[in-house]
């Protein structure tokens, strides 16, 4: 499979997520998630989860294998600064029944990546009995220290189900299959940095369009802005030859530095785009709130329309900004996050010191919310 570079000659003009749209966002309960009170229940008792995302079969339902849904997610020891996971981040494959969460292990062997750790990514069920999982190699592997190259690579494990339960298998090749030259999108590959201060080129997110029955992925990417970088939805889709960029669903010029985890679900014959992104993401910081936001077109290339007029989806209630994080709407229209930073009498959203932050953060699934889509508007069932 070859990899393919940016688009050649430039892309045409995206749509843009602007001012004017968020100069429109407004509070209301259609859009704004409850307090999450009291202790929630871990994932993994001994280590942080987050990022969570379904084993999808091929028309975006979720895999169910012997009656429990089998789910992604990103893993790591729950010690020490909660925003030191991401120097040590793995894939672990996840069972669910609805009663509780069956831990199945890291997705890939020790020293499988490329990287030197695993950021998100989605993951599609096969008819040959494998599972494509798209994910982000982040750093170089065996790197003295973390640094923050990103590249989207695809590795098929076999997908092992016997009476006895389910696993991968752990001889699947890793490619990286779409790369970045630096024309339609930045390249990421700083080393220096850090979260909401790095450029992107990350999170694969899966998608199958019915109108054509073909294959794509969506990207947060960064596109240029003045001496800054702006965070951007790039697309690639999938043909004979590999995989080839496309033109941006959209980029955030001057609006947003980093959106995360774009994907896409088709509703009433709708394509809906959804992102999530941090309040200090935007520019300038805490002009809109941490939240999912989303977009509505006619077809997967657009052209898109905020949702509600400003994009805004779910944001997070004002008393607790920093609750949830990493919204992903599935085909059934529930919509999954893990928890974050709860505000604690006495510290911020963000503690600085490693006691206070690990307090604060809560490193398992949040609620699931459900959502309603009406043409352009949306509102939290």
């Amino acid at each position: 499979m070859t990899i393919s570079p940016a688009l050649p000659g430039g892309p045409p003009r995206p749509p843009r997520w602007t001012r004017a749209h968020l100069d429109r966002l407004t509070d209301g309960a259609a859009t704004t998630a409850p307090v999450i009170r009291g202790p929630l229940p871990r994932v993994l008792p001994a280590d942080d989860v987050w990022d969570m995302w379904p084993v999808q079969n091929e028309d975006g339902s979720v895999c169910v294998v012997h009656g429990r849904e089998l789910w992604m997610g990103l893993s790591a020891p729950a010690t020490g600064h909660p925003e030191e996971r991401h120097d040590v981040a793995r894939i672990r494959l996840l069972a669910t029944d609805g009663d509780g969460w069956t831990d199945l292990g890291h997705v890939f062997a020790d020293g499988a990546s490329p990287g030197s750790r695993e950021w998100s990514g989605s993951a599609v069920r096969r008819p040959d009995g494998t599972v494509s999982v798209f994910y982000t190699a982040s750093g170089v592997r065996g790197e003295a220290r973390p640094t923050f190259v990103q590249r989207v690579v695809e590795a098929r494990p076999e997908l092992i189900v016997n009476d006895t339960g389910v696993a991968l298998g752990g001889s699947a090749e890793h490619r990286e299959i779409v790369r970045s030259d630096g024309r339609a999108y930045l390249v990421a590959d700083e080393t220096e940095g850090g979260p909401g201060r790095i450029r992107a080129f990350r999170d694969p997110g899966w998608f199958r369009d019915p109108a054509d029955g073909r294959e794509y992925l969506l990207i947060a990417a960064s596109t240029a802005w003045g001496d800054h970088h702006t965070g951007a939805v790039a697309l690639a889709g999938a043909d004979a030859g590999g995989w080839s960029l496309r033109a941006p669903l959209l980029v955030a010029d001057g609006v947003n530095r980093e959106i995360e985890r774009p994907h896409v679900v088709v509703h009433d014959s709708s394509y809906y785009l959804f992102f999530c992104t941090h309040r200090h993401s935007f520019e300038p910081p805490d002009s809109a709130p941490t939240g999912l936001y989303g977009f509505v077109a006619p077809r997967l290339t657009g052209p898109y329309e905020p949702l509600n007029g400003s994009g805004l989806v779910i944001r997070n209630p004002a008393e607790q900004p920093d609750q949830a994080y990493a919204w992903l709407v599935l085909d059934d229209l529930r919509v999954t996050s893990f928890l974050n930073y709860r505000n604690r009498s006495g510290t911020g959203a963000w503690p600085a010191e490693a006691p206070a932050a690990r307090a604060a953060f809560g490193g398992t699934l949040a609620p699931t919310l459900t959502l309603t889509l009406d043409a352009a508007t949306s509102s939290l069932t």
